[in-house]
């Protein structure tokens, strides 16, 4: 039959996966590192997901395509909806597995709440055997950057730390402020953990990298815990944006009203924007 449906122009597409979470039918996919249309039959043809483009990338053209199968799509997303990690039943494991239940059997995912009193004060600023040469007129300067590494202190809070591998049931999310953080904006930021990680539970994820439906994920945990706030720490590039619609996705499933804002890193690591 001839229907409107969707295209893309992958010449134009940047894989920031915006229009993949606007997709309500999951009619759309990253592959490769590009949208694609899973198959026709999920598409209405509505365009849900063309003002979330920030390339011009998607069109609704009129072309000869299969119809609309709102059945298929209900079973599409069930699977979708399913494929998620099986958590193991962990009630009768011996220590130290058997602290909380988790979503994957590894003992490097178990998860445990960390203390400040368990970070170290202090550690060697360099190893001796790859210490650079310093030139002559930079000693000061390279003293006074080995000492402020040498008293920094992380303030990761909680193990493990991205938001594919924590367990949704871990205790530490009660009562907690979240910081949902993009990948790539510790290695931006400098002042990552003073500014941004400090008394927060800190969770990291690729909106673009990371083939998986977070925001189902986050929806549990806003509705097991009573989250006190989110913070959003994104790049400024547009794939980045994904984070955001995410976190959006989840507080519209859990139904829970709680405080969130947005902050935004340039490439240069400074602040672009806080909203």
């Amino acid at each position: 039959m001839r229907r409107k449906i969707v295209h893309i122009n992958e010449e134009k597409c940047n894989g920031c996966g915006l229009c993949v979470a606007a997709c309500h039918e999951g009619a759309l996919q990253m592959v490769d590192g590009k949208a694609k249309l899973v198959s026709e039959s999920y598409c209405d043809g509505l365009g849900d997901c063309l003002p979330e483009c920030p390339t011009g990338a998607i069109i609704i053209e009129e072309r000869e395509a299969a119809p609309y199968d709102e059945a298929a799509v209900q079973e599409h997303l069930e699977k979708k909806s399913q494929a998620t990690p099986i958590e193991p039943d962990l009630e009768n494991a011996s220590p130290p597995f058997a602290r909380f239940k988790l979503e994957c059997g590894c003992p490097g995912t178990a998860a445990r709440e960390i203390k400040p009193t368990t970070c170290p004060a202090t550690r060697p600023a360099f190893r001796p055997a790859t210490r650079l040469p310093v030139q002559e007129d930079d000693t000061a300067h390279n003293g006074a950057q080995a000492s402020l590494r040498s008293a920094a202190v992380s303030q990761l809070r909680q193990w493990p730390c991205q938001l594919r591998l924590v367990s949704v049931n871990a205790p530490y999310f009660d009562h907690a402020h979240l910081l949902i953080a993009a990948d790539c904006t510790a290695y931006a930021y400098a002042g990552m953990h003073e500014d941004f990680m400090r008394g927060k539970i800190t969770l990291i994820a690729c909106p673009k990298l990371d083939h998986y439906d977070y925001a189902e994920k986050l929806a549990e945990i806003l509705e097991l815990h009573e989250i006190r706030s989110i913070t959003i720490l994104r790049m400024e590039v547009p794939c980045c944006g994904g984070l955001v619609e995410m976190v959006k996705s989840a507080l519209r499933k859990s139904g829970r009203l709680i405080p969130w804002h947005v902050t935004i890193i340039a490439t240069d690591g400074s602040i672009v924007e806080e909203c």
